[in-house]
């Protein structure tokens, strides 16, 4: 759903993180970067993250060989099969995009996916344990620039059994006709906070910003952060989850890693107490729901405004308990 004309130029700047400033002298100018970048624009990039250059070159290095060796075949013949090479009109119902997904909590699926070579899985499980490490630094971070107490985010996420994360590994190869499929369609993500490994040669993720599709700046060895629904809904509307978009290319095949920390499947998600206002100057604006019925209503919702996804979670409400916030 495209509610607004294309991307025209802009000049702005957007939001790029040095995550070791955090330790220093410049801890207080970086948590504002930080929390500028969480209410204004639901995105921003990080630098020296913690995540070595090295296991990042293995890692696309190997996704990279992967997608030639498995996948890449496949998808010509689904191409070719649906005769998108020729298409005249807009396609509005499928996204030119090659994908696999892997599971790492509560359960890991990887050694269930077919065709990864041993030492790809070996890399993806390490690539994996230390995106968690700084995903839940970030939700820390969070925590401290919302307001909230230590560690309330990680435990709202916890529910019962532990968080849901997972990744999607894309590949967006070559398209005849980017002006009519794109990449990926305009969506938010319905979960917590979203860490993507993207190609640093083939552009092509947007977000939408003051009614203005502005482009995330490839750069090598950086991992993009941006929020998702649930968050939005933690910090009751201060943090917002944003509309982006992969524009397909006519050159080069972009390689995106996207990473998904997420609450457990039964945690009950509402906005915290400490960022609703008693007085009603900012009261609550979102409903209180178990985080898998919202993951129910997703799907067929994705590449709407979110706002009828919460909406049916109100319908569901009064059914839902909010029992105690896990402690781990």
């Amino acid at each position: 759903m495209e509610l607004v004309k294309e991307k025209t130029k802009m000049e702005v700047a957007f939001p790029v993180i040095d995550l070791s400033k955090i330790n220093g002298e410049e801890r207080g100018a970086t948590m504002d970067m930080i929390k500028d970048a969480c209410e204004n624009w639901g995105f921003f990039e990080l630098m020296n993250h913690g995540i070595s250059h090295e296991l990042m070159d293995t890692v696309e290095r190997l996704t990279k060989e992967h997608y030639k060796k498995c996948m890449e075949e496949r998808f010509k013949e689904m191409v070719t099969s649906k005769g998108l090479e020729v298409v005249q009109s807009e396609i509005t119902d499928m996204d030119w995009e090659s994908t696999f997904s892997l599971c790492h909590l509560p359960k890991s699926n990887l050694y269930e996916i077919p065709d990864l070579e041993d030492d790809y899985r070996k890399v993806m499980k390490q690539f994996a344990v230390e995106l968690k490490k700084l995903a839940e630094k970030l939700l820390d971070i969070l925590c401290e620039n919302l307001g909230l107490e230590q560690g309330y985010l990680k435990k709202v996420f916890y529910g019962s059994k532990g968080p849901t994360f997972g990744t999607k590994v894309s590949n967006y190869p070559p398209c005849p006709k980017p002006d009519l499929i794109k990449g990926l369609r305009a969506h938010t993500d319905a979960g917590g906070i979203i860490l993507l490994f993207q190609d640093d040669k083939v552009s092509g993720l947007q977000l939408l910003k003051d009614d203005q599709w502005i482009d995330v700046p490839p750069l090598k060895h950086f991992i993009v952060i941006n929020l998702g629904d649930q968050l939005e809904v933690i910090s009751n509307g201060k943090y917002k989850s944003v509309m982006h978009r992969v524009l397909a290319q006519t050159d080069g095949t972009r390689m995106s890693i996207a990473s998904f920390y997420n609450p457990g499947s039964d945690a009950v998600i509402y906005p915290a107490p400490a960022l609703v206002d008693k007085e009603a100057k900012k009261p609550i604006a979102y409903p209180k729901f178990m985080f898998e019925d919202y993951m129910k209503v997703y799907p067929s919702l994705k590449f709407e405004d979110k706002e009828p996804r919460f909406e049916a979670m109100k319908t569901m409400e009064s059914a839902v308990s909010l029992g105690p916030i896990a402690t781990v």
